[in-house]
């Protein structure tokens, strides 16, 4: 993988965004909560390499802290709906029949539904916040995870060392933890990978409408929406936000490009 050059900047811009988050306070200038209204929507200098915001407050700290969001929003809506994902679709694929017929059915209900208006109309309904934003992404991210899994189940479940399992009296749950899901990790790893990028761009998205994280707290998604009635007179303050997330979401997806191609992984 490492004679793949996108893939390694890839993992290079995964790791600067993982060490910014963790060190956000040691590495942001300024407080990002501090304003100052006599110096708002100054442009980049010395002293604010990004700039300033409408209330005057430091563009660069709030980036570098907003990082926090983002990680944040990945992790926990990529960890929860791979592990709702790899359940059912396990189960899914290795008894097949009407389970496989009911979970299957849920799976194309949701797939019905354009993602993202789903994702708003849960927000909407329950409010803003950023434990809303997750459970609404989580929501309808696992059903890519389970309609994969069992895609490989279906293929795995029929080899000769399951067989195996099975003639020397392996439970179900046994023959699905220890012998199905170690062999389809791969994909599925792939499919996290592009997963962590989605849901980065859907909190930013969900964010720049109101509906993610609320102020003061610093997200990009809600610093390009504050900058952008300032968009022809004070570009930089939604132009670095825009930046911070076109970097993160290429970086996920190069690395995923990258592990795809690394593990000789089909996507579904």
């Amino acid at each position: 993988m490492f004679k793949n050059k996108l893939a390694v900047i890839g993992a290079m811009i995964i790791l600067a965004l993982i060490f910014t988050a963790i060190f956000a306070e040691l590495l942001a200038p300024y407080n990002p909560l501090q304003q100052n209204i006599t110096e708002q929507l100054t442009p980049p200098s010395h002293a604010h390499w990004c700039g300033q915001d409408k209330l005057g407050r430091d563009i660069l700290s709030r980036i570098i802290y907003g990082s926090r969001v983002s990680i944040r929003v990945g992790v926990a809506t990529v960890s929860i709906s791979l592990l709702i994902g790899l359940t059912i679709g396990s189960i899914s694929g290795y008894y097949g029949g009407f389970v496989d017929e009911l979970f299957m059915r849920v799976v194309d209900i949701l797939m019905a539904f354009p993602g993202i208006l789903l994702a708003i109309a849960m927000v909407a309904v329950l409010g803003p916040s950023l434990n809303h934003v997750i459970l609404a992404l989580c929501l309808i991210g696992w059903v890519g995870y389970a309609r994969l899994v069992r895609g490989q189940v279906l293929y795995v479940r029929e080899l000769e060392y399951v067989t195996a399992a099975h003639a020397l009296g392996a439970s179900p749950a046994r023959i699905i933890t220890w012998h199905l899901i170690p062999n389809l990790i791969a994909p599925v790893i792939v499919e996290a990978t592009f997963g962590m990028a989605g849901a980065i761009l859907a909190e930013a998205s969900l964010s720049f409408l109101g509906l993610g994280v609320q102020p003061p707290t610093p997200s990009w998604g809600a610093m390009l929406n504050e900058g952008r009635e300032f968009l022809l007179f004070a570009p930089h303050a939604t132009t670095f936000p825009g930046l911070a997330i076109m970097l993160v979401v290429l970086g996920f997806n190069f690395l995923g490009d990258g592990l795809r191609d690394y593990l000789d992984v089909k996507r579904a």
